[in-house]
């Protein structure tokens, strides 16, 4: 069993930054690859970012640029600074951590950003 805790959410204006984090404890000693994905009302979930432990990174291109995700091995804790932030960027954000042993992926209850004109 993995666990993860999102926070950071919450309302910003256009233009503006917030910085999610999510921490992941339980059966941690298998993750590899955590990331980012959100979903806006009425839309498909779609990947935002994500890292391996290696620190490869990969984004959308509608992010790449503005956001920037990294990780904290020790604390199994992966991060994304949001940065011009845009209305269209409103949307839950999920964090999710990848399992290889057994392969699984888990996904963390989600954090609300919305960003205003």
């Amino acid at each position: 069993q993995v666990q993860l805790v999102e926070s950071g959410g919450g309302l910003v204006q256009a233009g503006g930054s917030l910085r999610l984090s999510c921490a992941a404890s339980g059966s941690i000693f298998s993750i590899n690859r955590m990331g980012w994905y959100r979903q806006a009302p009425g839309n498909k979930r779609e990947l935002v970012a994500r890292v391996t432990n290696g620190g490869r990174t990969d984004y959308a291109d509608s992010v790449k640029g503005r956001f920037t995700i990294s990780r904290d091995n020790a604390k199994n804790t992966v991060y994304v600074q949001m940065n011009s932030l845009k209305p269209e960027d409103t949307a839950v954000y999920y964090c999710v951590a990848e399992s290889s042993n057994p392969t699984i992926n888990y996904w963390g209850k989600g954090t609300l950003v919305t960003v205003s004109s």
